[in-house]
């Protein structure tokens, strides 16, 4: 039963999430997602009392798997080795939550207003505090950061089609261009 809830949490989050890219978040209304969903606006209610509620959770699902990474890179030796990971990973997490940055750039108003945890801004700078090396030069910290604004820049920037070519090659060349700024950071010392 359990999974059945959290497949029906999931398809409102995800309809939801539709209908606020094609008209906008403040111009959709849980009845039409509801409508959407050929489910009752009390169906709805079992499962979000809100629209912000709907927008919460679709924020912590789909920023959940930076966390983890956060979280799993904390514990981890700061080797170049666990940096060139923590790119691959963020740059899955990325991939994963593409819908939602989509969202959050068209809706920026409606997302200023939600308390919704740790912001992304405050995860870039986490981020990038695993990446660096507090010794190192100048020159290497700013290719720390350019390693991770290269993954998020990259990212979109390549989703958005500027780029005629396979998506999965655009995604490898992005972050090869990141493991070698993460690279020439290391060897800055």
């Amino acid at each position: 039963m359990a999974q059945a809830r959290g497949n029906t949490r999931q398809r409102i989050q995800n309809v939801a999430l539709e209908l606020f890219a094609e008209q906008g978040y403040e111009k959709t209304s849980l009845r039409e997602i509801a409508e959407r969903l050929d489910v009752t606006k009390a169906a709805l209610y079992y499962h979000f009392k809100t629209k912000e509620d709907i927008l919460v959770g679709i924020f912590q699902d789909l920023t959940r798997p930076m966390d983890e990474l956060i979280a799993w890179a904390r514990e981890q030796p700061h080797t170049l080795e666990t940096k060139r990971e923590v790119l691959r990973r963020y740059q899955v997490a990325l991939l994963a939550a593409a819908p939602l940055f989509r969202f959050m750039q068209d809706n920026q108003a409606a997302v200023r207003d939600l308390s919704v945890g740790l912001t992304f801004k405050e995860r870039m700078l986490e981020l990038n505090d695993l990446l660096q090396d507090p010794d190192s030069p100048m020159t290497s910290k700013v290719r720390c950061v350019s390693a991770l604004f290269t993954l998020h820049a990259g990212t979109f920037f390549m989703m958005h089609n500027h780029f005629e070519g396979d998506p999965e090659d655009k995604e490898k060349a992005v972050l090869e261009v990141a493991l070698d700024l993460i690279e020439q950071a290391q060897k800055g010392h």
